[in-house]
């Protein structure tokens, strides 16, 4: 077992307390175990995840913060156990870096459902008993169950939000059979996660319909992301016309909204699948028992789903549409990621920004 990880200074910014305000900031790696891989970062994506830890919002920060759980990178090192990885490959990480690997949910490779909770990128407590750190920094050291090939040609910085944003809205599709040519799925929020599902949607097949409250994103969602349909959901006459219209619902939103006019366009048998993060769920029983349909909720997804997402992403060439930002611009970017004002997902160039 090689030492270098272990004294090799790593540079990253970080959150020092609950302004959420990032600076450069520097630390050390755990040691590289046997069944590890240490990568040099390339990219990492931007996610709502590192406003709310950076700022405290769950009330378990633990600072200083270094967000960052879209990872991109260049194996450096590997451990002397490590067989699926060489130094040179391509690899990413996404929002886990451990679990425990006995439960029968990391049997079944959902690690994400871990009944003792996987260890998050950041935030949490890794096993040499620090707190983990996440991508806004220079390489990170992981178990190499966590890790995943990204596909020769397919841009690195592309590939980075495939790790959350990607994953948290193919996961669910996938297990609730929203993959079937002809059948109708709706899309409620259009950012990172619900242009994801746009794309997956149209790969799949499916007749896609964007569900916004706001007109002024018909265009995007029409002639650059190939919905559709375009529904605006202020307009009780259009939504009442969709109604019963589809199979699946896939809603992205976090901020507060009503249920009830959304249970009404699905179908009878009709899925619906929460991703965001509102403040509640609340729906009238009648939404869910007339018509027979099901209300599920995801959180991004097993290693196998995600290994099988950036393949499908590579085959399909299905790429995210970013703002590539060096790390400088970090602050401004989570400024302008809580206004939802990117399109649709920032990616910190690492490599040539953090010196």
């Amino acid at each position: 077992m090689s030492s270098e990880s272990a004294n090799e200074d790593c540079l990253a910014w970080a959150a020092r307390d609950t302004s959420g305000v990032l600076s450069p900031y520097k630390f050390s790696r755990r040691a590289l175990g046997s069944d590890d891989v240490s990568l040099k970062i390339t990219h990492c994506g931007v996610c709502h995840a590192d406003v709310l830890w950076t700022r405290n919002m769950f009330g378990d920060s633990k600072y200083p913060v270094v967000p960052g759980h879209e990872i991109v990178g260049i194996v450096k090192e590997v451990g002397s156990n490590v067989k699926g990885f060489k130094v040179g490959d391509r690899i990413g990480v996404g929002t886990y870096v451990n679990s425990c690997r006995s439960c029968e949910y990391c049997n079944d490779l959902q690690e994400v459902c871990c009944v003792k909770f996987p260890t998050l990128t950041f935030n949490a407590i890794d096993v040499d008993g620090t707190v983990t750190k996440g991508g806004y920094s220079s390489y990170i050291v992981v178990h190499e169950r966590y890790c995943f090939r990204i596909a020769n040609g397919y841009p690195s910085e592309l590939a980075a939000p495939l790790l959350c944003a990607g994953i948290t809205v193919y996961s669910p599709m996938i297990r609730h059979k929203m993959n079937q040519p002809g059948k109708s799925l709706g899309v409620i929020g259009l950012g990172g996660l619900g242009h994801m599902a746009v794309k997956f949607g149209k790969a799949f097949g499916l007749k896609v319909t964007v569900l916004s409250t706001s007109v002024t994103k018909k265009e995007e969602a029409v002639a650059l992301l190939g919905a559709d349909k375009f529904v605006v959901t202020s307009d009780q006459q259009q939504l009442m016309a969709e109604a019963q219209s589809l199979d699946f619902i896939i809603d992205t939103a976090s901020g507060d909204h009503p249920f009830d006019p959304y249970m009404m366009l699905l179908k009878t048998f009709g899925v619906y699948v929460l991703v965001g993060f509102p403040s509640e769920v609340k729906f009238n029983p009648g939404s869910l028992v007339f018509g027979m349909k099901t209300v599920s909720g995801s959180a991004t997804g097993g290693t196998k789903d995600t290994q099988e997402m950036l393949d499908f992403c590579a085959a399909h060439k299905i790429y995210p549409n970013v703002e590539v930002i060096p790390i400088q611009y970090i602050n401004e970017a989570l400024e302008r990621s809580i206004k939802k004002d990117v399109k649709y997902r920032f990616v910190i160039d690492i490599e040539n920004s953090l010196k």
